[in-house]
């Protein structure tokens, strides 16, 4: 599932492909909020993303089976 984190101060949105479900993002997320941590996003090839919770901006869920397009081996 595609998840979007927009950062405080930053143009750029942070994209990742998350093996996570939509439940588990939202309870790291408040998990991260309420400690003042670190949000943690695993992408589908191993890449991590930290995140510090007081510079997260807001956090947008794509969807689950998104239609992938192109030659590539998946």
């Amino acid at each position: 599932m595609e998840i979007k984190v927009g950062v405080q101060h930053i143009n750029r949105e942070v994209v990742i492909e998350a093996t996570e479900s939509p439940d588990q993002v939202t309870k790291a997320l408040t998990e991260a909020l309420s400690n003042d941590g670190l949000l943690e996003l695993t992408g589908e090839r191993g890449r991590k993303v930290l995140i510090p919770a007081k510079s997260i901006g807001y956090v947008e869920f794509g969807e689950e089976n998104a239609r992938r397009v192109g030659f590539g081996t998946v």
